[in-house]
């Protein structure tokens, strides 16, 4: 999906120019032709559709710098780039200073706008992706910060925020990759429990006779190298969040303390002589069939009910490829900041090559692709030669493979003694032909001993060589030697050589 722009000027001609303009840059455009119609548009639902705005200062009734002053700063606004032809410092720094990203004097030359509109979204994304991080460490991440646009996860979203507004237990299905644990933290991060502690446990990753010391934690000296008293990870999310990632993993001695914990708001630590009171949110997440596993009898049925009080399914990337442009350009910016690449979009080619692709590992495998690509890049837009693994996958879309390098040549091109290892099988000197003279002169590269000489010695010979074969000729020994003549004179006095005549 194209990022779209709008366009907000008061004249028609000049709204057309730069129509037609932006859309030959590969975007989609929007219009408005006023400060009022533009306010319309940013303050309404259809803000989060504009990547960026294209604003003429100078316009009637509510004019460019108004719009700025009520938008400019406020979050979640898409970012402004001021157009005006009545240019002047003044202006310039009272736009940015509320709010813009650019000032450009019109009329801008196509390649100036260009520029500008990629620079702004470029940076956009940045901003963006580090106040993500940001929110994550703090536990502040909310849904307003997530990378959605598909229909079927506006529900998961409207759920989340049902979920966030009370303490009740949340169960995130969905396959590995597809973001359950950014769907966790956004429940937490819009709850009354944000900025608390977020804890994460992966139960499928912990050693069976660990699981019971991790979760509840232990006392000194309660079994075999316990050594000091730990607090478990429900003590250690006390106040904040638990998240249990792949639950039905959970072995099934762990599975009754942790039911006991969800009943009671207690836990009994490995060796503890009284429970120990803990106010936790409990959200778990699972990319198995909990019901195959309840009658299988690998999972407690008590436990399943328990925990799916509030389930929530996310769809796979398959059934939402309208988020896969922007997932991707999100991560783009991410690795292209971490690697220093240039990198700042996709060809049309490339981006329907990733929509026409099925994603079985989901958003973590769309990351690790970008990632891969960002590192392989050699030019400012990825192109399918970028994803030869996705394209050898999707019918119609061939990647020529890399042309074959030619094979090395069978003898060096230098057969002196200064190739390791090759002492004892080439001669102690450098062959150099006297060209049509036929013959061969040889400057000795070691010495009688074996040992090799110094480069200054080397070099000497050259020169005194370079004298002889062109007759003292300064002009053209410095030629063929590939020095200057002043070099040549002191390398000579260096040396102690004199002209030949």
């Amino acid at each position: 999906m194209s990022k779209r722009v709008l366009i907000v000027d008061d004249d028609p001609a000049q709204r057309r120019i730069l129509e037609e303009t932006v859309k030959r840059f590969g975007f989609e455009t929007r219009t408005a032709a006023s400060g009022d119609q533009t306010l319309q548009i940013l303050e309404g639902a259809d803000k989060s559709a504009i990547s960026l705005v294209l604003l003429d200062l100078v316009m009637p009734g509510t004019d460019g710098m108004r719009v700025l002053e009520r938008v400019g700063r406020q979050p979640g606004m898409p970012p402004v780039m001021v157009l005006t032809a009545h240019g002047s410092i003044d202006a310039a720094i009272a736009a940015m200073r509320a709010g813009a990203v650019d000032f450009v004097v019109k009329p801008a030359s196509p390649e100036r706008l260009e520029v500008s509109i990629r620079s702004a979204l470029k940076i956009e994304a940045l901003a963006g992706e580090i106040s993500r991080i940001r929110k994550r460490a703090e536990g502040t991440l909310t849904f307003g910060d997530l990378i959605v646009r598909a229909e079927s996860m506006q529900r998961v979203i409207a759920l989340g925020k049902r979920a966030a507004a009370s303490n009740i237990p949340v169960l995130i299905e969905g396959e590995s990759g597809v973001g359950k644990e950014m769907i966790a933290r956004a429940i937490q991060g819009e709850s009354e429990r944000r900025a608390k502690p977020f804890v994460t446990v992966n139960c499928g990753a912990i050693p069976e006779n660990l699981v019971e010391s991790i979760l509840f934690g232990h006392e000194k000296g309660s079994f075999t190298g316990a050594v000091d008293k730990r607090i478990g990870k429900f003590q250690e999310a006390d106040g904040g969040t638990l998240f249990l990632d792949e639950v039905g993993e959970l072995p099934l001695e762990a599975q009754v303390k942790l039911l006991r914990a969800l009943q009671d708001g207690e836990i009994d630590p490995v060796g503890a002589k009284q429970p120990v009171k803990v106010n936790f949110r409990l959200i778990s997440a699972t990319n198995r069939d909990m019901i195959q596993l309840v009658k299988d009898g690998r999972f407690r049925e008590d436990l399943y009910y328990r925990l799916n009080v509030f389930p929530i399914y996310v769809p796979p990337l398959r059934e939402r490829l309208v988020d896969v442009p922007e997932l991707a350009g999100h991560f783009l910016a991410r690795f292209a900041a971490e690697e220093g690449k240039r990198v700042s979009g996709f060809t049309e080619t490339a981006l329907r090559l990733l929509m026409a692709y099925t994603w079985p590992g989901n958003v973590r495998q769309l990351e690790n692709a970008v990632f891969r690509a960002v590192v392989l890049a050699d030019g400012p837009l990825l192109d399918v030669a970028e994803f030869p693994q996705i394209a050898a996958q999707v019918e119609g879309f061939d990647v020529e493979p890399p042309p074959v390098p030619p094979e090395p040549a069978k003898r060096p091109a230098y057969t002196g003694p200064a190739l390791l290892g090759a002492e004892d099988r080439i001669p102690h000197t450098v062959e150099v032909r006297s060209g049509d003279r036929g013959g061969a002169l040889g400057i000795p590269a070691v010495t009688e001993s074996g040992e090799i000489r110094p480069l200054e010695a080397i070099e000497a010979d050259m020169i005194r060589l370079a004298l002889g074969r062109y007759r003292g000729h300064m002009t053209e020994v410095a030629r063929r030697l590939g020095i200057g003549r002043s070099t040549l004179y002191r390398k000579m006095q260096e040396y102690g050589l004199e002209p030949r005549t």
